[in-house]
């Protein structure tokens, strides 16, 4: 059985639950869920990936392009997020048509094999896929016209070559078409447990020495990684876009109704700029050892967290997102009702638990929250034994 974590982000409210599905079985017939059923339950279940470019966490905030844009959605129809990050290209249209999600958001392109698997919107971007291969070693002191002879530039270059590229993925159909088209044959080696920002992290590394990304996705990780290159286009132009189940008339239409308007908007290009064309601060995001693309941090505060965690035999994640909701990590963050602190504990509250420090300290503070959690979860525990749904009444019940 497959098991995966999921952060339900509220839209306009400061609520965060997490709990684990199970997978269900084979269905012989696909879940009929659209628009009206997502307003009904209150929420939209978005199937994305954990990249650079459609979704990530940063120091406990949840970002990236896809996600911005799958926010401002489910605010505009009034309802709750839920990202669910997956790995394998295949399961993206597995869960979508076994009711797990409602919309993939993951910098898919348009193809017809997944359009028989899938309705898409309409695309809200144009990318082309390129070739990711490693400059050579002292490029630094080359000068272009030697560098250049160095890289593949023509597609013909390609025969004999061993590219590898995430199994299933539309790069696989290209370079198949590729090797057709050259009339010589590309060696394509597909590979299931790393994604696409992963392998070109290994051409940078040396461990391979090509692959296949999507220019959008690559150019972001030029910045990152100065010695690959990625100027050879192997494709023509691609349409990217979300998609929904074949039997969501109602959500297709209502996502591509507001992208139609959002896109009129500057903050549309506000969200593009911020993750395509500000190099700079997207690259301290992403390398950031507080990043879940690179680092393995949250907050300065994790051992407090996860000491606390232990003790709620929590997940110190969903703890960590708790304290993100209440007060960004700000230890001096004061709410107009008193609140103070991480947790946004109340004076009244803490001295409830014999906490008398003061609650800018992140020591008390979340130990006082900490024992007013305790408490919330032996009231519910009366009521709800499943330990999972007390813990959606605990957060709702907190502050």
């Amino acid at each position: 059985m497959l098991f995966f974590v999921m952060f339900l982000i509220s839209c306009g409210s400061k609520e965060i639950k997490q709990f684990s599905a199970e997978l269900p079985q084979k269905e012989d017939t696909i879940p009929h869920i659209d628009l009206d059923v997502i307003k009904k339950r209150g929420k939209l279940i978005a199937l994305t990936e954990n990249s650079s470019t459609s979704y990530f966490v940063y120091k406990g905030r949840p970002m990236g392009f896809e996600y911005e844009l799958l926010k401002r959605f489910a605010d505009h129809i009034g309802v709750q997020l839920e990202i669910i990050t997956v790995e394998n290209i295949d399961e993206f249209f597995e869960y979508l048509n076994k009711g797990i999600g409602d919309v993939i958001a993951a910098n898919l392109t348009i193809t017809k094999e997944r359009s028989r698997l899938a309705n898409f919107t309409n695309y809200h971007m144009v990318t082309r896929q390129v070739l990711v291969q490693r400059l050579p070693e002292n490029w630094q002191k080359l000068p272009t016209y030697k560098i250049e002879k160095m890289l593949i530039r023509n597609p013909l270059d390609l025969a004999g070559k061993t590219i590898v590229v995430r199994k299933n993925s539309s790069f696989v159909k290209r370079l198949k078409n590729l090797s057709d088209e050259i009339g010589a044959d590309i060696l394509i080696k597909e590979v299931e447990d790393y994604t696409t920002e992963e392998l070109i992290q290994k051409v940078s590394a040396g461990e391979i020495d090509y692959t296949v990304a999507d220019e959008n996705v690559a150019l972001i990780n030029k910045t990152y990684y100065q010695n690959i290159d990625v100027k050879t286009a192997i494709s023509f132009p691609q349409k990217i876009a979300w998609a929904t189940r074949k039997n969501s008339p109602q959500l297709t239409k209502a996502i591509n109704a507001w992208l139609s308007e959002m896109k009129k908007n500057p903050e549309y290009y506000a969200i593009y700029q911020k993750y395509f064309r500000l190099q700079k601060a997207q690259r301290t995001r992403v390398y950031s050892e507080y990043s879940s693309l690179r680092g393995n941090r949250i907050s300065e505060y994790d051992p407090l967290i996860k000491k606390a965690a232990q003790e709620l035999e929590w997940d110190w994640r969903l703890l960590a997102s708790l304290i993100y909701q209440e007060s960004k990590f700000d230890p001096n963050a004061v709410s107009w009702t008193g609140a103070v602190g991480l947790m946004q504990v109340l004076p009244e509250t803490a001295k409830q638990f014999g906490i008398y420090d003061t609650l800018v300290n992140p020591v008390a503070n979340i130990k006082a929250g900490k024992e007013y959690l305790k408490y919330l979860n032996k009231l519910w525990s009366e009521k709800i034994a499943d330990k999972e749904e007390r813990i959606k009444f605990i957060l709702a019940s907190f502050n």
